[in-house]
């Protein structure tokens, strides 16, 4: 099979959901396609391209339709949707929000952004609106991820740890965590959750403009 980019990425992406993004290396990737490494950058000339691409594929993976929203739809609603959209997208493989975060000059994010800010801006909020809710939604739902992506404690970093100690110290953090996750709540909810005080903040916000 003829080696080209689109092969390239996709084995990048399989590399990367077997060993995460530190695992992703250009030997790594080379063996994988049967060729020495610098025959990779003929294709991709380094190691921030590769992410990137894989950032791209990623992306795409998700966003196969980008369409904006109904005439019935409220933007806020539909802005909601595409975070949605976007943490699955970023979900759906191993450090996904590292690999976005750390692409450079995305077209696929760049398309999304797009897609996000001119919807805004059809509707009636201002340019610079448009651009700091965008970003504002983009950069939490990333942050977001990445924090559900991270390592969990293990049992070296749990050595020592006295719960009740914390509980003490903290009694309104736990109380606050323990009344939240009530039976059939999951993270998923509380994605949502937050994501409904950003949007509608910068909902209000953009009407008193």
């Amino acid at each position: 099979m003829a080696l080209d980019r689109q092969r390239i990425v996709a084995e990048a992406v399989a590399l990367l959901d077997a060993e995460g993004l530190d695992g992703v290396t250009t030997r790594k990737l080379a063996a994988r396609l049967g060729v020495q490494s610098p025959t990779l950058y003929w294709h991709l000339p380094n190691k921030a391209a590769l992410v990137t691409a894989i950032a791209d594929a990623i992306l795409d993976q998700e966003f196969t339709d980008r369409s904006p929203p109904g005439p019935d739809q409220h933007w806020q609603d539909w802005l909601g949707d595409l975070a949605q959209r976007l943490r699955r997208a970023l979900l759906a493989h191993p450090d996904g929000a590292r690999v976005i975060s750390a692409a450079q000059l995305s077209r696929a994010m760049a398309a999304i952004s797009e897609l996000a800010m001119s919807t805004l801006v059809a509707r009636g909020v201002s340019l610079g609106q448009a651009r700091v809710i965008v970003l504002t939604v983009e950069r939490f739902t990333v942050g977001h991820v990445l924090e559900e992506q991270a390592p969990r404690p293990d049992a070296e970093a749990l050595k020592g740890f006295d719960l009740a100690a914390f509980t003490e110290q903290h009694p309104t953090v736990v109380a606050a965590i323990t009344d939240y996750f009530q039976p059939g709540r999951t993270v998923d909810d509380l994605f949502r959750d937050c994501l409904d005080v950003v949007i509608a903040g910068a909902a209000s916000k953009a009407a008193a403009r």
